[in-house]
């Protein structure tokens, strides 16, 4: 069998944004889908796929760079996945998520939006993240100039996982990403490690104590670590939580794990609690919420606030609503209103948040609110609407993948008067308000950045019954 040929284009003019990190050129009137390119690049494109009328790639070579190109801030940005829009002067990073949404819900989803309002920009580009997590490695990854030197793949490393590679791992000094004590923590770790001779974790062999560090930071400045350990040495484990404590009286909450398991998931082990309280407290407007080392919270607090007045705001409640939160993790969308309503009932599959989130509206002393456990498509029947009530606003959050078509198709029957939908993919947003269309109007729509420097935007759009 002969092997595929190799194509590769030259001088492709990168003439603008399309969605999810991938810009448009052209060849020959193919449009060609690129990635690690900005518009105004002309570059060297390697095909990846070749349809016949699009095909997709990657840049080989920047011949050309665009004049609106800045100076990247860190020295990981040429190989980390994480910040890849930093030589983008952040109004253009606002300019081209503003664009996607609208081409996704518009010109993809065929969806008849009255207005698009400005998108809602970070005012922190910079330690804006509350939770980083760092994974141990006996492998680094080589960039192709460190392969051709005297450097070896075989080395302890903590940092984050190269792109697409599920074994190596990116050694990382300092990240922008979140605030100290963030790094000096993480470089503490590491050096630790070295000082001590512990075993980092082996993904190939499974093996390896040292396997995962996870730091949380919140706006109350409180500090919560918690280390995973991938082996029960607890000799070891003790002397280096004692040392992270002595060297860091600032952490709040001093935790660990141990996993043995395959996968790196700790939702269903013990996380110990070594020092401190086994949680942190978080703060939107006047709402206090427990975060646990296992709780999901939203990553950037200070946006997490503008998108929920944004909720708030196209919810329009006056006091008397009966409000639907599903998908509705650890309720703090639902507390965030629950002063605007007269009930709130919440519904999310993972219990571990549902118990969160009545601990959440127990502490800010609320009365009106109900968490349920369950998958909503199952749970959300016509025998639970008419225990709690037919919905007059319905607020969905789903994860990435939308919403299951049986929930759509739910949506449908209840007709609730308002829908506020919160997407963190605008393309499965478009497939589903696609099928809405049949019984809402889409009022309007509007872009919140959570993750400056990446191509991630959030999306917020009001429905209303014809």
């Amino acid at each position: 069998m002969s092997k595929r040929k190799k194509i590769i284009l030259e001088n492709i003019l990168i003439e603008n944004y399309a969605a999810e990190g991938k810009c448009i050129g052209r060849h020959n009137d193919k449009v060609i889908f690129v990635e690690g390119v900005v518009p105004g690049d002309v570059a060297t494109v390697f095909l990846q796929k070749n349809k016949k009328d699009w095909a997709q790639g990657v840049a080989n070579k920047i011949t050309t760079y665009a004049e609106n190109r800045v100076e990247p801030f860190c020295a990981h940005f040429d190989i980390c996945g994480g910040c890849k829009w930093q030589m983008l002067p952040y109004d253009l990073q606002l300019k081209y998520k503003e664009q996607q949404v609208k081409d996704q819900l518009t010109r993809i989803g065929r969806i008849q939006v009255g207005e698009f309002l400005p998108i809602k920009g970070s005012e922190r580009t910079q330690h804006y993240r509350n939770k980083l997590e760092f994974t141990f490695s006996t492998k680094r990854y080589l960039t192709q100039k460190e392969i051709h030197s005297d450097l070896s793949i075989e080395q302890n490393v903590l940092g984050f996982h190269a792109p697409r590679l599920f074994d190596k791992v990116i050694d990382i000094d300092t990240c922008y990403l979140q605030q100290e004590p963030t790094n000096a923590i993480k470089n503490f770790v590491r050096e630790y490690a070295y000082a001590h001779e512990l075993s980092f974790h082996d993904f190939k062999n499974h093996t390896g104590l040292l396997r995962n560090l996870i730091i949380r930071i919140s706006s109350m400045q409180q500090v919560l670590i918690n280390l995973v350990f991938g082996e029960n040495e607890n000799e070891k484990i003790q002397e280096m939580m004692l040392a992270i404590k002595n060297k860091f009286p600032e952490i709040t909450s001093l935790n660990y794990t141990i996993n043995t398991k395959m996968n790196d998931t700790i939702y269903d082990l013990e996380v110990v609690n070594y020092s401190g309280k086994n949680y942190i407290e978080e703060k939107l407007e006047e709402f206090i919420f427990k975060i646990s080392p296992k709780s999901f919270f939203q990553t950037n607090t200070y946006q997490a606030e503008e998108l929920y007045r944004i909720v708030r705001d196209f919810a329009g409640c006056t006091g008397n609503e009966i409000l639907y939160d599903l998908y509705c993790g650890t309720g703090s969308i639902g507390i965030f209103l629950s002063k605007n309503v007269q009930k709130i009932i919440g519904v999310e599959t993972v219990e571990d948040a549902i118990k969160d989130a009545r601990i959440n509206a127990e502490r800010n002393n609320l009365s009106n609110t109900h968490f349920y456990t369950g998958d909503v498509i199952k749970i959300c029947d016509d025998a639970f609407f008419t225990e709690h009530g037919k919905p007059d606003i319905v607020i969905i959050d789903p994860p990435r993948a939308g919403c299951h078509e049986k929930l759509i198709t739910k949506l449908l029957e209840i007709k609730a008067p308002r829908i506020v939908y919160v997407s963190c993919n605008p393309a499965t947003q478009a497939r589903d308000l696609s099928l809405l269309q049949a019984h809402y109007d889409m009022l309007k729509s509007q872009a919140v950045d959570m993750f400056p420097h990446t191509h991630h935007v959030e999306n917020v759009v009001l429905l209303q019954l014809k």
